[in-house]
């Protein structure tokens, strides 16, 4: 069992680690050779076995981590702390410079529009029309500016969408208006990626003001009933990043396809382009591929730096 959880985490040092965070893929190789902390992480459910589930419960107890040394001391304390943590929370990156990849798409589309975000998290990605852009050759006034980069194929918009509902459906909604469920989306920033930290903090600020409807659920089994609720006079878009690579059984990610086709919805879906059901392509120029029922829009950057219209 711990051969298994070892080789996880040297790919995550040597692939998924080095070009956002030298401190992680430090951490990442240094556990894959530890037995002790191999067999911590091997007691625990497959699931949990994440490398940024691991170091994120480790910075929501102690804060930011620094070094390796700094590490291991720290889970020599409190390892017992850190198993709990471990078990009761999942990595939920709520990073809402997502929108800004988001954005075109949504413009494109009849307005008003009914939002439904599958895997929301604190709901922050709902909430495209309260914020600012800036994309270089247009820009959007607003309390949060998102800088974006852009190609010149991306039919950038000129104003935010007209949002009239939103609600979003995740496995364990993250409550704007806690203070703990808060800290747990800081600490799950990864060290070397400081500048997405007051972001985060302003969008949290945004969202407290009037929360995102965000209801406890599986994509897989509640969807169709949220997605019965959007007002049928607005242009339903149901939209994800980062979720269907969870969902692990392609039968079970194509079954989810085939339900935002029977609600008449949108699809937009931001995802690895080999878990996107009914997606080909070859050339993989980056991490994520912006899909529009299944039809391949953009390449973005995971937390939404820049955007590449296809």
């Amino acid at each position: 069992m711990t051969g298994r959880v070892a080789r996880i985490y040297t790919h995550f040092a040597e692939v998924e680690a080095p070009a956002k965070s030298r401190i992680y893929a430090e951490l990442a190789a240094q556990v894959a050779r530890e037995p002790r902390l191999l067999g911590f992480l091997a007691e625990l459910p497959p699931e949990k076995w994440q490398p940024n589930l691991f170091f994120s419960a480790v910075q929501y107890l102690c804060g930011p981590i620094p070094d390796w040394p700094w590490f291991r001391a720290r889970f020599t304390d409190r390892a017992d702390e850190i198993r709990d943590v471990m078990l009761t929370h999942r990595t939920q990156t709520n990073e809402p410079a997502r929108c800004a990849t988001l954005l075109p798409a949504l413009a494109q589309l009849p307005q008003p529009l009914a939002l439904l975000e599958v895997g929301a998290s604190a709901g922050l990605c709902l909430q495209p029309d309260r914020y600012g852009y800036d994309y270089g050759r247009v820009t959007i006034p607003g309390p949060l500016t998102l800088s974006c980069t852009a190609n010149d194929a991306t039919p950038l918009p000129s104003k935010v969408p007209e949002v009239v509902w939103r609600a979003g459906l995740d496995l364990d909604p993250v409550d704007v208006t806690s203070a703990d469920d808060c800290a747990w989306l800081d600490a799950l920033i990864w060290p070397g990626e400081e500048e997405r930290r007051p972001r985060l903090r302003k969008a949290l600020e945004i969202a407290a003001q009037e929360p995102p409807p965000v209801r406890r659920g599986d994509l897989r089994a509640d969807f169709a009933s949220l997605a019965s609720e959007a007002p049928k006079d607005a242009t339903l878009v149901v939209f994800h990043t980062a979720v269907l690579v969870y969902v692990q059984d392609a039968a079970e990610r194509a079954a989810f396809a085939e339900s935002v086709r029977d609600a008449g919805a949108v699809w937009l879906a931001n995802e690895a382009s080999t878990a996107i059901p009914g997606v080909e392509i070859e050339d993989r120029p980056a991490d994520y591929l912006l899909a529009r029922d299944g039809r391949p829009l953009a390449w973005a950057e995971s937390h939404g730096n820049w955007v590449n219209w296809l």
